[in-house]
């Protein structure tokens, strides 16, 4: 019997598993297609199951990591590909005509970044400029942050440097990042400290989707003098990363904007120079960047960093 379980259960593929399907047929490995597009391997094959049933076909012979795309799935990767063209040339030729950003513009926030002064001042602006563009603010995750953009649910995020590759970015602010301690840690009640000083501290944690590298740079793994940081509780969030902090676990590196924007009982920021600075940027799909509703996006952007004098328009990640 099919996946489906008969005709009458079928439904329709939908284009996000369409995608996904294209890029399992790439690297015929589930763990690195599911790396590839920032998501778990359990959901990314649930998609994949879930594609099957809609279409009342296996696509792929599974056999621990590796998979092998059947005759059919061979056939419907063909097909998946023809649509997914079909619809970039669909979504362009709309734009053309539409000329004004309208219709629904997705905005991703890695935790309260949209909440940034900054980001606010952009928001408004594009609001003025086209008030019949629909704006939805999307509340990102450590683990979605990325794989959101490049599976195409969001059109733009609000996110912390540094971005993989792929992602085309506007820098908004800079500003100096703090260490993030509980109350009643020692170091607690110094004004400034430096990374020899929380050599012996247990830092949280990503889970595995974040990519190593950023998390990595963030908390200055290795440390300059070669010695790996020791890392702790995982979290998937900022709520979860302060909480971790407020209980002892843990510390943890953040934007100095967090004293503001995560007060909590219990919890200290403390000065490090260190640790350098935190970038704030605009991101988005290169293949996305000309829609009208991206481009009028970034041209807000560019105009409120005008304004306010800013002198971040030169980043080189904005293409």
């Amino acid at each position: 019997m099919s996946p489906g379980g008969g005709s009458g259960g079928k439904r329709e593929p939908s284009f996000h598993q369409l995608r996904l399907f294209l890029v399992l047929a790439q690297e015929l490995h589930f763990g690195r297609a599911a790396a590839r597009v920032y998501v778990t391997q359990p959901a990314f094959s649930q998609q994949i199951r879930s594609l099957e049933q809609r279409l009342g076909v296996v696509l792929v012979e599974r056999g621990g990591g590796n998979v092998r795309l059947t005759a059919v799935g061979q056939s419907i990767a063909e097909e998946a590909g023809a649509v997914v063209d079909a619809m970039a040339r669909l979504r362009q030729a709309a734009d053309r005509h539409a000329g004004a950003a309208r219709g629904l513009l997705r905005i991703g926030s890695l935790g309260a970044e949209a909440a940034m002064p900054y980001a606010q001042a952009i928001l408004s602006h594009l609001r003025g400029k086209h008030p019949d563009l629909e704006i939805e603010v999307r509340n990102l995750t450590f683990v979605d942050m990325f794989g959101t953009l490049l599976t195409g649910e969001v059109d733009a995020a609000f996110l912390r440097g540094p971005l993989p590759g792929g992602i085309q970015s506007l820098q908004l602010s800079t500003e100096s990042r703090v260490v993030c301690l509980s109350d009643d840690d020692p170091l607690a009640d110094r004004d400034t400290l430096t990374l020899g000083d929380l050599a012996d501290r247990t830092v949280v944690d990503m889970p595995p989707e974040v990519p190593r590298s950023w998390w990595n740079h963030l908390t200055v793994n290795p440390r300059p003098d070669g010695t790996r940081v020791r890392f702790g509780p995982v979290v998937r969030d900022t709520e979860a990363m302060v909480l971790a902090v407020t209980q002892g676990r843990a510390i943890t590196f953040l934007p100095s904007a967090a004293r503001r924007l995560y007060p909590r009982a219990g919890l200290t920021y403390v000065d490090c120079p260190e640790l350098g600075l935190s970038t704030a940027e605009l991101a988005w799909l290169a293949a996305h960047r000309n829609t009208p509703a991206v481009s009028a996006l970034r041209e807000a952007a560019r105009r409120t960093l005008r304004q306010s004098g800013s002198t971040a328009l030169d980043s080189p990640s904005e293409g």
